[in-house]
């Protein structure tokens, strides 16, 4: 796939993440996709593998968001088999708080798929609103 092709699958896939439709997402992640959270929060790490994002990553989180997490992104830019997306969150806690998160996001493709995401974030909110995703 070209850069046009890639930012049209990026685009499609945050489309169904600003409406809590992570199917899209899920459907295009590569077997081993590594989730690179930067910073030095308890949630920074590398998530290797499909399954370590999804039941690692994402369980904490569905643990911690009250419905379905949404992501609204507003930029995407393309250069060969990356795509950069700048995006915000707009979710509520299940303890009552607000977590509406920037994120810019540097995501490599291969054959259709999404191989590494790279996050930048606000790690002050994550730790402030999210806390330990270990704890409980």
């Amino acid at each position: 796939m070209d850069a046009s092709q890639n930012k049209q699958l990026m685009q499609q896939i945050f489309a169904g993440l600003a409406n809590g439709d992570a199917r899209p997402f899920v459907e295009s992640l590569a077997d081993d996709f590594r989730w690179v959270m930067t910073g030095t929060t308890k949630w920074s790490k590398t998530y290797a593998g499909k399954e370590a994002v999804l039941a690692g990553l994402f369980g904490a989180l569905r643990a911690s968001i009250d419905g379905r997490i949404k992501t609204v992104a507003h930029r995407f830019i393309a250069d060969g088999d990356h795509v950069v997306v700048e995006a915000r969150g707009d979710n509520m806690t299940k303890a009552g708080k607000p977590y509406c998160n920037t994120y810019c996001m540097v995501i490599r493709l291969a054959d259709g798929k999404l191989k590494e995401l790279t996050e930048y974030l606000d790690t002050e909110l994550v730790t402030a609103v999210l806390g330990d995703p270990n704890a409980g």
